[in-house]
């Protein structure tokens, strides 16, 4: 594996800097102090395909909502990118949701079961394998997603992205970003 955030700097990745910084060897997007105005993305430089993505992540704050963008391009002359997200907050957990392209739930946990995957406000581990037209998801050790990709015409490359998605003052932490790429 090899890590894609140092812990220290944001070399390798780029967005806006005033919704993210660096704390205690995490990414953190948004604020317990004022709400998200949008959604932000800090975007990695580099673009993947075929690859396994391991990090831990922490949401906090009433209402909050993030996730892991991948296979993804960001819209030109917007703040919004375009692409498979590992979703993350109450009722979507370990969900694989498709941002601003087709804009719905691809595979999922069941509604009741979502929630129970994560443990709230701590550190939670989520594992993303993209091979092929195969995407599979984990969180905390538990598969959420084994989901092939049926349109020819979707992307198998793009970059890596964290969110914060926009809404109450949230935080979205982001630690350990590994990613091992695959043949």
């Amino acid at each position: 594996y090899t890590l894609l955030f140092d812990g220290k700097s944001f070399q390798g990745w780029n967005g806006n800097l005033d919704v993210f910084r660096i704390e205690d060897g995490a990414i953190v997007g948004g604020s317990m102090d004022q709400p998200v105005a949008r959604n932000e993305f800090l975007r990695s430089d580099k673009e993947y395909s075929d690859f396994e993505l391991r990090l831990q992540f922490k949401l906090v704050g009433e209402g909050s909502n993030a996730g892991i963008q991948f296979r993804t391009a960001p819209i030109p002359d917007h703040h919004e990118v375009s692409g498979y997200q590992a979703d993350m907050g109450n009722g979507w957990w370990g969900c694989l949701y498709d941002e601003s392209r087709r804009n719905r739930i691809l595979a999922g946990p069941e509604p009741p079961q979502r929630d129970a995957l994560v443990k709230q406000e701590k550190w939670n581990d989520y594992r993303i394998r993209c091979q092929g037209n195969h995407i599979q998801l984990w969180i905390n050790g538990q598969q959420t997603v084994d989901y092939i990709e049926k349109d020819k015409d979707i992307a198998a490359k793009g970059i890596i992205a964290v969110q914060i998605h926009g809404g109450p003052a949230a935080e979205a932490f982001y630690r350990n970003i590994r990613l091992l790429e695959l043949q």
